[in-house]
């Protein structure tokens, strides 16, 4: 069913702010993300009715973003290029998954990694078997071998993720380089 224009504009500022919170604390309260996004708490709990529906929301919504960018990126950029601003928004996705992980259930977190696992690996091969195409990428690394060295982030705490993560995704770039070799 089609939400009205309204109701679908309640639902994007609802999970921009609870996005914004979740990056400043795992500890969200739904009632703070009401009134930040200007919204009820009616309005809010139509459109989920639990925080923990919340937060695997954004999480997906996330998710999607960072799936739907590698090809944005390759459309426009070398691939080498493509996967270095991806890489970018892969640490924003990163801040946000280890908060909302840190905030689920077990059983919340399985379902999640079920949603981004195939999606994540798929945007990753993209960008590698472009880039390999192009004699950017090293022939011998594959979606697997990224895709562990990109888990790190999720290690790095609060007060280290500003100096560390990008260059952390730095290594990473220049690891798969065909000039790595």
């Amino acid at each position: 069913m089609k939400r009205r224009s309204d109701a679908e504009q309640n639902r994007a500022r609802i999970l921009a702010t609870a996005r914004e919170r979740i990056v400043a604390s795992h500890d969200v309260k739904m009632n703070e993300i009401a009134k930040a996004a200007g919204v009820g708490q009616g309005t809010l709990y139509r459109h989920f009715p639990t925080r923990e529906a919340l937060l695997a929301e954004v999480y997906r919504d996330d998710v999607d973003a960072l799936v739907a960018a590698a090809s944005e990126l390759l459309a426009q950029h070398t691939p080498i290029e493509a996967l270095a601003l991806w890489f970018g928004r892969v640490a924003d996705y990163a801040r946000v998954k280890r908060q909302v992980f840190a905030a689920a259930t077990d059983s919340a977190r399985n379902e999640l990694v079920g949603h981004s696992a195939g999606p994540i690996d798929g945007a990753v091969t993209a960008l590698l078997e472009a880039g390999k195409g192009e004699g950017q990428i090293r022939p011998d690394i594959d979606s697997r071998d990224v895709v562990l060295l990109l888990g790190f982030l999720t290690r790095l705490d609060d007060a280290e993720w500003e100096s560390r993560a990008h260059r952390v995704l730095d290594m990473i770039l220049a690891g798969v380089e065909a000039k790595a070799l």
